[in-house]
């Protein structure tokens, strides 16, 4: 999630376990432990891949969180006995280990439990959404206003949480509904992410991809029993195949789940998460190698500039998010003139 969320999530914990005791300073060192394991991105791994897919590595492992929250607990506790050890570490603990779990629930990816096994990715909420941060934001303010505030913590908690639930649940719903279509359209054995369009779980974004093709289709709980809208896209499985075994790629085969789309860009060939953003919008893009007259030339990855966004793109989602507009097509974020489709 977004460093807004994350410290008024560290906020609200040190709020409700040591508010009372610690008062307005309890805040303070929650919002700061509940930053600190997205510090890792000052790190420079040495290519474009490596700091993407090195983010939320080590620094968001349960099995480095646990240990450092014990470190951390006994140094505060030094610091501030005021509060015994064990809240001190009921703190420390909950504040670290929440971080990542939340990432989790993101599509970028979150290795919980480095240097063991992949990312983890639920993908069933937007990495920015208000409807689960603004309640922890309200109740911290009003600790900051009238401290130690509990209840209002302790509502803020509890509503991110059921909020968080839904997002599972609206998930299920959304993955029953696109399936049939897609078993229509012959997509049944694709591998398939079902996400939340930007900053709400009322639009969501179903994406099945298999070697020839990926098919997109966007729905809501507005739409009603409006049939659903399907964009292909294209994929070139001789260009994946030709960059298969160079091991930067193969990082993110392993990182995305092979959520990529593979293209050449001059004698430039990228590879882009398809996961992040929209298409036309994709933040992700890496250059991988280069054609050097039909001979493929591995490079040291590099990012390339994220693409500017169409400025109608919030109108347009907004749109679509209250129902006004039935169709959103990704390929060019925009809604179809009356009587055509995407």
């Amino acid at each position: 999630m977004d460093s807004i969320t994350q410290v008024a999530l560290g906020a609200s914990i040190a709020g409700a376990v040591a508010g009372k005791t610690l008062g307005r300073s309890a805040l303070l060192i929650g919002g700061a432990l509940g930053t600190l394991p997205d510090l890792d991105v000052v790190i420079d791994y040495g290519s474009a891949v490596a700091n993407f897919t090195q983010h939320r590595g080590f620094s968001h492992s349960l099995l480095v969180l646990a240990p450092l929250a014990l470190l951390l607990a006994w140094l505060l506790w030094r610091w501030k006995p005021a509060l015994d050890f064990r809240r001190w570490l009921l703190l420390t603990g909950l504040v670290l280990l929440t971080h990542p779990i939340l990432d989790a629930f993101t599509t970028y990816g979150t290795q919980l439990f480095w240097p063991f096994g992949g990312p983890v990715a639920v993908n069933s909420i937007f990495i920015i959404d208000p409807a689960y941060t603004l309640p922890l934001l309200a109740g911290c303010i009003l600790f900051l206003i009238r401290p130690p505030a509990q209840r209002a913590i302790a509502v803020g908690l509890a509503l991110s949480t059921v909020y968080l639930g839904w997002t599972l649940a609206a998930q299920q719903i959304i993955t029953n509904r696109v399936t049939p279509a897609l078993a229509q359209a012959g997509m049944e054995n694709a591998r398939l992410m079902v996400q939340p369009m930007p900053f709400n779980t009322v639009l969501w974004r179903a994406t099945a991809i298999n070697d020839e093709q990926r098919v997109e289709i966007v729905t809501g709980f507005l739409d009603g029993d409006q049939a659903l809208t399907l964009e292909t896209f294209p994929r070139d499985p001789q260009l994946a195949q030709a960059v298969a075994d160079l091991p930067e790629v193969q990082r993110l085969e392993w990182f995305t789940g092979g959520f990529l789309d593979y293209a050449t860009d001059g004698d430039r060939i990228t590879a882009t998460d398809i996961r992040l953003g929209l298409p036309g919008a994709h933040p992700f893009t890496f250059v991988v190698a280069r054609n050097n007259g039909g001979q493929l030339l591995p490079l040291t990855s590099s990012r390339l500039p994220r693409p500017a966004v169409n400025d109608q793109a919030l109108n347009q989602l907004w749109a679509r998010v209250t129902g006004k507009s039935k169709v959103l097509c990704l390929a060019t974020l925009s809604t179809p003139a009356p009587g055509q489709s995407c």
